[in-house]
């Protein structure tokens, strides 16, 4: 049996978030924080401010939810270690979404659909932090799944043959990365759960959950744009190689793909499709004939670059 493939980017992290899932207004907090102590002549703030004797008032959580809150941040890019020094600094989609001395803040209070769209493409579709939610999203292949499902997924994976985690703490990191997703009025953590609202996994019984593939009406064309770019982008940093074309079959079903990632069906890809000229605003077309269906690159823009200013799109 092959295995599981994990992007090369990916950091093989199975704790960090101290069994919490990721909230409402963390995020906010972790970037207010960081921006707050970074000083006029520094371009990053010290690590000590998760880790200070005054974290726990300063961001309203005990000791471990602060060190929860540090996790997250750093796996949606709202913040990031510093290349210059030991520090942390603002991330790009930081300053993206909740702003910075230099860039005006697009949904600092994560109020849109977009945003969460984006959060759950960065940890489940980019995923550099959270190898569990790109297993949960990538690995498995039935509709519905159970928490052994996803286990035997990471075991199965290219993860473990440099790695090997307890099963006792696989559990516990696969249950916290499911209840982001799902909501429960049992559970306090889920209550408050960000990404529950996307409604993209559903609890159909103790340890059984279901995917919820459909048209996502809720996920703006932007954002699929972005991912798109951001997958295409990934795959030719992983390959080496420059594509000019995807495959209609490489956007629907290919690992870390816009429509295994964002649980999307056939016609609603080939319907997003049929639009991405105008919605990147003709970077990428769509070929749609006998035997050719694919997505060509027209635009002379680098990804990295364009992937950006179309995600603005979903902010006008």
């Amino acid at each position: 049996m092959s295995k599981y493939p994990f992007p090369h980017d990916i950091k093989l992290m199975f704790s960090g978030h101290e069994t919490f899932s990721l909230r409402q207004l963390w995020l906010k907090k972790a970037h207010e924080q960081t921006l707050n102590n970074i000083k006029v002549s520094e371009h990053s703030a010290p690590k000590s401010v998760f880790s200070n004797d005054d974290a726990i008032e300063r961001f309203g959580v005990g000791k471990n939810m602060v060190a929860s809150i540090k996790h997250w941040a750093l796996a949606c890019d709202v913040i990031k270690d510093s290349n210059e020094d030991s520090g942390i600094e603002i991330g790009e989609i930081g300053k993206f979404l909740f702003g910075c001395t230099t860039q005006n803040a697009q949904d600092e209070f994560l109020e849109q659909d977009a945003s969460l769209w984006l959060i759950h493409w960065l940890l489940s579709g980019r995923a550099s932090r959270t190898p569990t939610l790109y297993a949960i999203f990538n690995f498995i292949q039935n509709q519905t799944f159970n928490t052994d499902d996803v286990l035997n997924a990471l075991n199965n994976s290219s993860a473990f043959s440099t790695t090997k985690k307890s099963t006792t703490t696989l559990i516990r990191d696969i249950e916290t990365c499911i209840r982001c997703y799902t909501a429960s009025h049992d559970n306090e953590d889920s209550m408050d759960s960000l990404l529950g609202s996307l409604e993209l996994i559903s609890s159909t019984a103790k340890s059984q959950y279901r995917f919820n593939i459909g048209t996502h009406e809720s996920l703006h064309d932007a954002v699929f744009a972005f991912a798109l770019l951001d997958f295409w982008d990934r795959w030719e940093q992983e390959t080496g190689a420059s594509q000019r074309t995807l495959s209609f079959s490489a956007v629907a079903h290919w690992y870390n793909s816009p429509g295994r990632v964002f649980k999307l069906s056939e016609d609603a890809v080939a319907d997003r499709l049929s639009r991405i000229a105008e919605i990147t605003n003709n970077y990428l077309t769509w070929t749609d004939q006998t035997g050719i269906r694919q997505v060509t690159r027209v635009g002379s823009r680098p990804l990295e670059e364009s992937k950006m200013t179309i995600l603005r799109g979903a902010y006008v």
